[in-house]
């Protein structure tokens, strides 16, 4: 079965983009995402490990092996289409790391997406948000930045198997540690962050440039953690289309300087 949920067939796709969701997140809530984006991308919305049950597992998943399953189910879609990758938080990291895994299997990635995550190595500390914290601290938490689902509190199983998955959710990312004597990608790479982000400061957004030997941009929202979302990805889905389509769309040499022009900007 395979963990990609398919919104729409486009029969001839211009692009293909496999999304991954953020910690205690699903492909659901993407799917107003696909919606504002060109009507000819094959848009994939991943479901990490534990979305399909009805209860958490104790103990956290294994992000590595979850890596590894992705890359896996992704090579029957290595068509010639261009491949573009995306993720959003905990989903930076499974983006980034899935394009190294496809890489190694030989399927060449056309773009790759991180957006609300520093780079591999660096660590922004963050007290407040902590897997091994109490219900309570953690709920505090989510809710300070933007996260809790509206009315978790009056369901209460709800809110114990929501907390339980983002707390596996988070551990599997507490237990990351990247490979650093690989080689860097060598697809574009764009980092999105809010410009009030307590998880992903726009500075720390820029040593995502080290990851890649291809072009790299940082493209900044306006709110905190989880302003992609605001108002059904409004402001979000034109800043990935555009991404997309300067790095993958179009070539090069065609490109107007305007359109890869801005800051951290490396050719």
């Amino acid at each position: 079965m395979t963990p990609f949920l398919r919104p729409r067939r486009p029969d001839e796709p211009a692009v293909r983009l496999a999304v991954f969701h953020h910690a205690g997140g699903s492909a659901a809530a993407y799917f107003p995402l696909g919606r504002k984006l060109p009507a000819d991308w094959d848009v994939l919305l991943a479901d990490l490990p534990e979305r399909a049950t009805g209860e958490a597992a104790p103990l956290p998943w294994d992000l590595p092996g979850a890596v590894k399953e992705l890359a896996e189910d992704l090579l029957p879609w290595a068509d010639g289409t261009p491949l573009a990758l995306f993720g959003h938080s905990l989903g930076a990291v499974v983006a980034f790391e899935t394009a190294h895994a496809l890489r190694e299997r030989g399927v060449p990635v056309a773009w790759v997406g991180v957006s609300g995550r520093v780079a591999p190595g660096l660590r922004v500390p963050v007290s407040w948000l902590d897997p091994g914290s109490t219900d309570e601290e953690l709920r505090r938490a989510l809710a300070r930045l933007g996260g809790l689902p509206e009315r978790l509190d009056a369901y209460p199983a709800v809110r114990r198997r929501f907390l339980r998955l983002i707390r596996n959710d988070l551990w599997a990312l507490d237990g990351y540690r990247t490979d650093t004597s690989r080689k860097p990608l060598a697809a574009p790479l764009t980092a999105f962050g809010g410009a009030a982000d307590p998880l992903a400061p726009p500075a720390a957004l820029a040593a995502w440039a080290r990851q890649t030997t291809g072009r790299f941009g940082q493209r900044a929202l306006t709110g905190g953690h989880f302003e992609l979302f605001a108002d059904g990805f409004e402001e979000f889905a034109p800043l990935l289309a555009d991404a997309v389509r300067t790095h993958v769309l179009t070539p090069p040499s065609a490109a107007p300087a305007a359109a890869v022009t801005y800051a951290y900007e490396r050719a």
